[in-house]
């Protein structure tokens, strides 16, 4: 911001002080400056623009959020982009930046309880962003457009937000693209229109979504819509977005959808969004699928265990979403035992015979993958750079077959579709599991499950 800008803003607001700056950071044990403290964001609506030639974003951010305290400044997260003009209702508000913090102070003091809404408008082009682990995320480009990926955060490189997955929201996005691309997001699509030479897609997520779980994919696709019926919930409207590049190989893998959206019902309770899908782009270089809100997103033509585990995520991981980055097992290894469970309710190996090849060894190619997974338990990940490493998938799905072993086929099924029921569009933590198990099975003794399997060190004898 220059000078005279700074000068204009400052003398644009005034009030009087009596609340407290909103946290900047929710002291996640990974990523402690992800998210703010202060407020609870409702809804996001944002407008966007792409150029590709000049790999120029505009856009303005509309957020709707409820202050959970006296607030006389607030955070968002917001990394690179210039930002242009920041509104709390209809007056300028103050703002300056640091790193990834947008400093926002209101001309008067938002009280506790107060509906408020903040609009930012921004600019620029993009950033991508490296994980701990190595990874790229963010604001990748492709070779035909962009793909904006944001596990675990990288949103914030391409609107401001409360980044964190405990601020769940609702979502409206329309993008503006040049005619002949498209533009393809979480939810329903609205409307496609062309005017001038540029095509406009709206996008609507009705239901609550962690930012890291919005994406948007820009490129070439061809956009197929059609209904899954289902016997008590009515019709469920499906998008497929494919790459042109990937269209045959992805044609029977994809031709599977209904049929694993009605199984993973059956397994794990009504599907909880008003929306399905999935985008296949040509993104070689991303390496990684991703579980986004709706619609999960992959780099190249999935394979049947791959998409199964994607859309078990919609139920563990979208719908129920973890309280803290330290909780990724009920993700990872829910969608892993998933992958177990369709393969023994189709004919191959029962997720007994499963869990004992991944605990010899015998499910690798390689002796030091066999090892990897006895790294760390999987409720405590040493670091940022791995939540997503082996234990957390592998020794998850685990423990969730110590705990079928443990309570029952008659206790086990109730308890993994009453979990994903009971904290449906909310968030959830290792303490919560464990003690809604506890409530689901009184008198078994799960110590040993939660001691040795979940939190235990090194490989556990097996019993």
């Amino acid at each position: 911001m220059t000078l005279l800008a700074a000068v204009l803003v400052l003398t644009a607001c005034g009030g009087g002080v009596h609340g407290a700056p909103g946290g900047s950071g929710l002291r996640d044990p990974y990523f402690p400056k992800a998210g703010n403290g202060g407020y609870d964001v409702s809804h996001y609506g944002l407008r966007l623009g792409y150029e590709p030639g000049a790999q120029r974003l505009t856009g303005t951010a509309v957020l709707t959020a409820r202050a959970t305290e006296d607030l006389s400044a607030f955070n968002l997260d917001l990394l690179g982009m210039e930002v242009e003009k920041v509104t709390v209702g209809s007056r300028i508000a103050r703002w300056n930046r640091a790193g990834q913090e947008l400093t926002v102070r209101p001309h008067d003091d938002i009280e506790r309880d107060e509906t408020f809404r903040v609009t930012v408008r921004y600019s620029g082009t993009p950033e991508t962003v490296t994980d701990p682990d190595g990874s790229e995320e963010g604001w990748l480009r492709t070779a035909d457009g962009v793909l904006a990926l944001g596990e675990p955060t990288g949103s914030m490189a391409w609107f401001p937000g409360n980044h964190h997955p405990s601020d769940k929201a609702a979502y409206d996005l329309t993008v503006t693209v040049p005619k002949g691309l498209r533009a393809v997001s979480n939810g329903e699509l609205r409307s496609e229109t062309t005017a001038r030479g540029r095509t406009t897609f709206v996008w609507h997520t009705g239901e609550p979504m962690a930012s890291c779980l919005a994406t948007l994919a820009i490129g070439r696709f061809d956009i197929s819509r059609f209904d899954i019926n289902r016997s008590r919930a009515g019709a469920l409207p499906v998008y497929t977005a494919v790459d042109p590049a990937e269209a045959a190989a992805s044609r029977p893998v994809l031709g599977r959808l209904p049929e694993v959206l009605r199984w993973a019902e059956r397994r794990f309770g009504p599907y909880p969004f008003g929306a399905g899908g999935a985008v296949v782009d040509s993104a070689p270089s991303v390496g990684y699928a991703l579980e986004t809100q709706t619609r999960p997103v992959f780099p190249g033509a999935p394979d049947l265990p791959l998409l199964v585990h994607e859309l078990a995520h919609q139920w563990y991981g979208d719908s129920v979403t973890p309280a803290s980055w330290q909780d990724m097992w009920l993700n990872e290894g829910f969608a892993t035992y998933a992958e177990w469970l369709w393969e023994e309710d189709h004919g191959g190996r029962s997720t007994r015979e499963t869990f004992d090849a991944v605990y010899s060894g015998e499910h690798f190619d390689t002796e030091e993958a066999a090892e990897e997974i006895w790294e760390f338990p999987p409720a405590d990940p040493p670091s940022a750079a791995q939540i997503t490493d082996p234990p957390v998938y592998w020794r998850g799905a685990m423990v969730l077959q110590k705990l079928r072993q443990a309570v029952g086929d008659e206790r086990f099924f109730p308890i993994l579709r009453g979990w994903a029921a009971t904290y449906r569009y909310g968030n959830a933590d290792t303490a919560d599991f464990t003690a809604f198990v506890e409530k689901q099975a009184p008198g078994v003794d799960l110590g040993p499950v939660w001691d040795e399997w979940l939190y235990g060190d090194g490989k556990p004898e097996r019993a």
